[in-house]
């Protein structure tokens, strides 16, 4: 069942990514822009930015700080000058480092929190006005896995996901009315320079862009929440609706920790 409208037809509309620079953004925008819509890509670093607009004619690229309010917002304000407006929105911003209890460290645990979830309240501050005043368009947040239920070593992580799914989840309820879509992606392990910082073996890790193909086909099929790889993330989805004693026992099985 579609719980959006169908994204059919990638020519022309307007899409912002708000973390492109590499991994699942710059291969979702890289896709989109192949089947057609002008993208315009946002990030920290300005040169692969540039770069991609360079190999992506017609693309804008505008560097910011996830973090930065006042960049968020001027950012948003020159697309939607550039193009007349917007019909996509996707933060796909993210931090993450590996964190236990026992090693705990508040300054990079508030880190996370200020990308992965502060971050995209800037990008909905920044948009929000645009979409409702059209009565149109999509919003997308980038959340995982992890988000479903805690998990060793997310402490810092995990926490920031599981907010992105509540937060689209209220959006939800708030915008279809409105004419706007909304949808939330939990990805499962994904090789991008992220990842690379795990030292175990990662089950059933796909590559950015298969990722990219996953999303694009779940927006156009008008799906609320993606996740993917099935073969993994269904078993994740499955844990996570057991009872806690029965949940904390299998993961505790299957991680060793």
């Amino acid at each position: 069942m579609s719980l959006n409208p169908k994204l059919a037809g990638w020519q022309g509309r307007r899409v912002w990514l708000v973390g492109a620079s590499t991994g699942i953004g710059r291969a979702t925008a890289a896709k989109l822009h192949a089947a057609g819509a002008r993208v315009a890509v946002s990030a920290r670093s300005a040169l692969p930015l540039e770069s991609f607009a360079i190999q992506h004619p017609g693309s804008l690229a505008l560097p910011l700080d996830a973090t930065d309010r006042v960049a968020m917002r001027a950012a948003s304000e020159h697309i939607v000058a550039e193009w007349g407006g917007l019909d996509m929105a996707v933060y796909c911003a993210g931090y993450y480092k590996p964190m236990r209890a026992t090693a705990f460290d508040l300054d990079d645990a508030l880190r996370h929190e200020q990308v992965n979830y502060v971050g995209a309240l800037y990008m909905l501050d920044a948009v929000l006005p645009t979409l409702l005043r059209q009565k149109s368009g999509h919003i997308s947040l980038v959340s995982s896995v992890s988000g479903f239920r805690g998990l060793p070593k997310a402490l810092a992580y995990g926490p920031t996901k599981a907010a992105l799914i509540n937060l689209a989840e209220s959006l939800y309820f708030d915008l279809t009315d409105q004419g706007i879509g909304v949808s939330v992606v939990c990805p499962g392990y994904v090789e991008t320079p992220l990842t690379e910082q795990n030292d175990y073996r990662m089950p059933a890790l796909i590559s950015a862009d298969e990722a990219a193909r996953h999303m694009i086909a779940g927006w156009e099929r008008g799906e609320f929440q993606m996740h993917f790889p099935k073969r993994f993330t269904g078993w994740i989805k499955a844990l996570s609706h057991l009872g806690d004693a029965m949940y904390f026992r299998a993961v505790r099985r299957v991680t060793g920790l």
